[in-house]
């Protein structure tokens, strides 16, 4: 029996006390349950719990776990997209967390008018500036997410950050919502196992978790 369905209801229920405790509505935070690497006995009891919004990092282990068994799901991809993999990302996400360069953009966006599907996109946001993340710079997200709307044709509904391990979240979460709220964005993806309550008190409306959910990964 996997212990997976308490684990599942404590990090719900740590949710909704963190956005009670922000003055914030709980369903206003949509947990999305890292499935990446997990095996299917993990992820199958999670799912019949009534979990419906899941993250994949990769496109292909995404449209291997799912294939046949995402209706009613919402999928994200939440790990760095290769241009390469946009036709496939396109026709198989509903939302598509890490659109982080032009050449990326501009690629989704032909698969978009190609495919007359509209994933919902976030830009990712490097907040740490850190050589060996994806994600743009702070200082260029302004000119990015301008350039995906008038370049592009794309209409990022938010943004996404990952904060350095070895600093503290919350001024990292703070900075992505500054840039959110002059940019007109209305969506935070923010917030992992370790960190999502205090994503939640800076105005997360998405947390990405995995490994509390699911337990560590064998």
């Amino acid at each position: 029996m996997s212990i997976a369905p308490d684990a599942y209801a404590d990090v719900v229920a740590r949710i909704a006390r963190a956005a009670q405790a922000a003055g914030r509505d709980p369903a206003d935070v949509t947990l999305v349950a890292v499935s990446k690497q997990q095996p299917w006995e993990a992820v199958e009891p999670v799912l019949a719990a009534g979990q419906r919004v899941f993250g994949e990092n990769r496109v292909q282990d995404a449209m291997a776990r799912w294939d046949g068994r995402a209706d009613g799901l919402t999928l994200h991809l939440i790990g760095p997209l290769q241009s390469n993999k946009a036709k496939e990302a396109v026709a198989f996400f509903d939302v598509i967390e890490t659109v982080d360069r032009e050449k990326l953009a501009r690629v989704l966006a032909e698969e978009v008018q190609r495919q007359g599907r509209s994933p919902r996109i976030y830009v990712q946001v490097n907040t740490g500036e850190e050589a060996q993340k994806a994600g743009v710079i702070p200082a260029e997200a302004d000119a990015f997410i301008a350039a995906c709307r008038a370049t592009f044709g794309l209409q990022p509904e938010g943004l996404m950050c990952i904060p350095p391990a070895d600093e503290p979240a919350g001024p990292h979460f703070a900075l992505l919502r500054k840039i959110a709220a002059r940019n007109g964005l209305a969506k935070l993806s923010m917030g992992m196992s370790g960190d999502f309550e205090t994503a939640v008190r800076f105005g997360a409306t998405s947390v990405r978790v995995g490994s509390a959910v699911f337990g560590v990964r064998s």
